[in-house]
């Protein structure tokens, strides 16, 4: 399904694991865009010269496993909802070819900004066990005794890095959502993700994007699964992203 994307993807000049440092974008601004997977070629075909293209384990498409964390009511869930201006994610997540696992908190500040912390963990693990909840309550007023594994969001990602400022460009495929008890597939639509330092910075695949129509805007992926499979979750303010995402799936069709 991903050949072309994988030929595409082989184009772009290689970076290495060792290089990104540089452009860890650790305290960042994002600006997400969605379309159907079967238009990826033709925009890395158009952004090659000025992108390469991470190498992990001689592939350019890596598997993410990625855990999620939440209460019993969805708490954090709500927050991001509501459109709280300042709230949190929290997860753990696995590097499939490399098995580096680390747990993660993302904080988005009321300037739109994104700063993650980590810590390498030896799995992935269903609750937060001592150092990951050392972590979490050195960054948050969150209890780590509250939070449980809520849903599994795996996918393939590309990772592109521009050859001129501190950019970052994610691709993310073959998305799938799992529960204990339900699975949802979005493998055939793209979530790109634009890190920057600063949002105003020229981005050439924004570039492209924007003569293509493909418009900015989205919802977590955190999000997103969690209200397809929890269809009594509140998501009035997620409905235009949702119908967007239709007409996605339903032109890729």
């Amino acid at each position: 399904m991903f050949q072309a994307v994988k030929d595409a993807l082989e184009t772009l000049p290689p970076i290495a694991l060792s290089e990104m440092d540089s452009v860890r974008l650790m305290d960042r601004t994002d600006t997400k865009f969605v379309f159907p997977v079967s238009l990826l070629p033709a925009v890395l075909h158009e952004v090659r010269d000025s992108y390469r293209s991470l190498v992990v384990s001689d592939t350019r498409l890596s598997k993410y496993e990625t855990l999620y964390y939440d209460t019993a009511d969805f708490d954090l869930y709500h927050r991001h909802h509501a459109g709280r201006s300042s709230r949190f994610k929290v997860r753990s997540r696995r590097y499939v070819e490399s098995d580096l696992c680390f747990f993660e908190v993302k904080y988005r500040n009321n300037k739109g900004r994104t700063i993650k912390n980590r810590i390498r963990t030896p799995a992935i693990e269903d609750f937060i066990s001592e150092h990951p909840a050392r972590l979490l309550g050195e960054l948050s007023n969150l209890d780590p005794a509250t939070l449980q594994g809520t849903i599994w969001v795996n996918y393939q990602r590309a990772t592109l890095v521009s050859k001129h400022t501190a950019e970052r460009l994610t691709l993310d495929l073959g998305l799938t959502f799992r529960t204990a008890h339900q699975s949802i597939d979005f493998g055939k639509m793209v979530i790109a993700e634009v890190k920057r330092e600063k949002a105003n910075s020229i981005s050439p695949v924004i570039s492209v994007f924007n003569q293509r129509r493909i418009r900015a805007g989205s919802i977590s992926k955190y999000c997103l699964g969690l209200i397809s499979i929890h269809a009594s979750l509140r998501k009035n303010n997620f409905k235009e992203q949702l119908r967007h995402f239709q007409r996605i799936l339903n032109n890729a069709a």
